[in-house]
Parts: structure tokens; sequence; C-alpha cells
């Protein structure tokens, strides 16, 4: 592996852990209370879908690490940079989510009638606001990943080098040579 691969090799390799230990925080996320009953993580459509969102882009860093060990062609290149795409998009939009649930559990809402719940429910709040933080430092890893693979992509696509070395590049030097020529007999 190339040292310029290293550290996107380790951002690739830090989301694993922090997505994991984002899913396990909110999955394992629960509280009775002897008035207001139980809450759990599944009750919440925003706090269900930051557990799929990191599950989901756990898999895609996986996915992601194993293609960078073998020798990749510009389509390999563009299919990292999409799943790297997809995953920051993911988070983004599991984050907003679950901060909103968590901003209305901490304060309320006094228009819609919806009371503040963290005063009642401490360690469900807690947890969510851990698990929350570890998902934003996934989603940091992963926007510094999307600009990585997303120039890659690009070079490999735009730039790529020519397959026979100095003597292509002479023999392009002709061509471009003759089309000058030919633009201007016509």
């Amino acid at each position: 592996m190339a040292a310029s691969k290293l550290p996107e090799m380790a951002l690739r390799l830090c989301v694993v852990p922090l997505a994991l230990a984002s899913l396990w925080e909110m999955a394992t996320n629960a509280q009775a209370d002897d008035t207001y009953g139980q809450v759990k993580f599944s009750d919440l459509s925003g706090f269900s879908y930051l557990v799929a969102t990191n599950a989901v882009t756990a898999a895609c860093s996986v996915a992601s690490v194993l293609l960078s060990f073998r020798p990749l062609h510009a389509r390999c290149h563009w299919l990292i940079f999409l799943m790297d795409q997809a995953s920051a998009y993911l988070l983004v939009t599991s984050a907003s989510a679950a901060a909103e649930l968590l901003q209305l559990a901490r304060r309320g809402d006094r228009d819609v009638s919806w009371g503040e719940v963290c005063s009642y429910f401490g360690r469900f709040c807690g947890k969510a606001t851990v698990s929350l933080a570890l998902h934003a430092a996934a989603l940091a890893c992963f926007v510094a990943l999307a600009l990585v693979s997303g120039s890659r992509a690009l070079s490999s696509r735009c730039h790529a080098a020519p397959a026979g070395g100095a003597d292509d590049a002479a023999s392009e030097a002709k061509q471009a040579q003759a089309g000058e020529e030919q633009g201007r007999r016509q």
C-alpha cells in the first residue's frame, strides 16, 4: 500500500469502530420510570434511523477497506467515491433526525405542548447524546473521505497515464500536430 493512501486507510478504519460504538450505544438505550413508563430507542423513528445508518456506513467502510487492498481500476475508484458519498449523506440526515429528537427531549416545545423528558429519562438522554457524538465523529471522517475519494476518482478518470509511456506521449504529440496542420488547410 502506498504511503499516500495511509491517511485515507486510517480514516476508513476509524469509521468502523465509531459507527459501531454509536450503533451499540443507541441500540442498547432504554430506560424505565415508575411514573412515566419505559422509553427505548426503537420507540423513536429518528433513533432507529441512526442505528440503521450506522450499520450501513460501517459495512460500506469495511467494503471500501477490502477494495483498497487490491489493484483498483477507475470504476472501483468511482464505486468507493459513491459509497463514501452515500454514507456521508445518510450520516447527515440521520444525525439531523436524532439531534432534533434529542433537542425536543431536552427542551420540549411549548407551542405543540411537548414537554421536556430528559429530567425523567436522564440516562436515556445521556446515552443518546453519546451516540450522537460518536455518529458526528464518523460523519467528520466520511466528509474527509468523500473529498479524498472524489479527488482520486476524478484523477483516475481524467488524468490517467498513457499505457505505453513515452512512446504514447510522442504519438499523441504527432497526432496533435497533424490535427493543427489539417485545421490550417481548411
